[in-house]
């Protein structure tokens, strides 16, 4: 501590004292003037996170589901990464806010014509979102985009308790730059090795694409020649980077849009051929099975794993016997038992 006393001084004692209260005096200065402005950006970090479990700016008050953030709050500031989500009104999507801060997010509500971000049919699935936006934004595309489902526990997510928390947070940005396109599912259970055969598919009751599938490939790939087989791990929830998106002109993610609206095709059956379509929009052959223990461990970062056969790692998936899961999930099993997600794996 410093004290300054009365009494006579030396003109140097004086000159001493007021050189060092005139470097406090800056110093404090640059205290107040440093730390002001990172408590501004603090508090403003602490609100958006406050308000996916308190209500807020990401919220809608009418459905208490989060909102979608619209593509105008990038304020003409290049994205690293986006996450683009087909979602109803009924989806929750706030775990994504939640968990994944540092990515902007854009959350189409397909049934709901006032929401920020929607579209003008909703036909074909996610596939009319992920088409709206890749159009709507091609000439500013962030570095890396997530094309996903909405719901965080969901059969789709390749994880052993279907929770796409962990699925997003491994996965490796390095990889999908030097790729391009990536696929985020491994298991080989639907898709893989060939799901879809367009010259010999029989009819079938149940949602399959295949003998609608050759007429569906000539029209939205004119003058290509239809493959005999086409693979790729299910569904519909992958990652690609903007130089991949552009190395097709926009033209032809508006003929994708247009056939997609035109098309007399089911809704489901449009959806399934886009679904398995993809993965050669952006450039892979007509069948993409990598093995599942090179696919976790490049993907994911997963890279221990026991895999005894091309298409399945132990303990990774299983097909869940219906395609919704159990109320309480994950803290509530199949047959109604507990059980601890972090402890173990989910009962078959």
């Amino acid at each position: 501590m410093l004290f300054f006393g009365s009494g006579v001084q030396s003109p140097r004692r004086r000159s001493q004292e007021k050189a060092i209260f005139c470097t406090i005096l800056i110093v404090y200065a640059l205290y107040f003037l440093f730390f002001s402005g990172s408590s501004e950006h603090a508090h403003i970090d602490t609100s958006a996170h406050d308000a996916v479990s308190k209500g807020g700016p990401y919220r809608d008050s009418r459905s208490g589901q989060a909102a979608p953030s619209a593509s105008a709050a990038r304020q003409g500031k290049a994205l690293d990464k986006e996450m683009v989500v087909a979602s109803t009104k009924s989806d929750d999507v706030s775990w994504l806010y939640q968990y994944f801060p540092e990515w902007h997010k854009s959350i189409y509500v397909v049934d709901d014509k006032k929401a920020q971000l929607t579209v003008k049919q909703n036909k074909g699935r996610e596939s009319m979102v992920y088409l709206t936006y890749i159009i709507d934004n091609y000439d500013n595309l962030p570095d890396s985009i997530l094309f996903i489902h909405p719901q965080r526990y969901q059969w789709h997510n390749d994880d052993p308790y279907y929770d796409g928390v962990p699925v997003l947070r491994n996965f490796q940005l390095p990889y999908l730059q030097k790729q391009g396109y990536v696929n985020l599912r491994c298991a080989w259970t639907l898709g893989c090795p060939a799901e879809i055969h367009p010259y010999t598919d029989p009819h079938r009751k149940d949602v399959h694409a295949g003998e609608y599938f050759k007429h569906g490939f000539e029209e939205l790939f004119p003058g290509e020649e239809v493959p005999e087989e086409v693979g790729v791990s299910c569904c519909a929830q992958f990652a690609v980077t903007s130089w991949k998106i552009r190395e097709r002109p926009k033209k032809d993610y508006e003929r994708y849009r247009k056939w997609l609206t035109e098309t007399k095709l089911a809704d489901e059956h449009s959806g399934r051929i886009m679904e398995y379509s993809w993965h050669m929009i952006f450039g892979k052959g007509p069948v993409h099975c990598p093995t599942a223990e090179e696919c976790y461990c490049k993907v994911f970062g997963l890279c221990d794993l026991d895999c005894p056969t091309e298409g399945e790692c132990a303990g990774r998936y299983v097909l869940p016997p219906y395609s919704s899961l159990p109320d309480g999930w994950p803290y509530i099993g199949w047959k109604g038992q507990k059980q601890d997600p972090s402890k173990g794996l989910p009962e078959a």
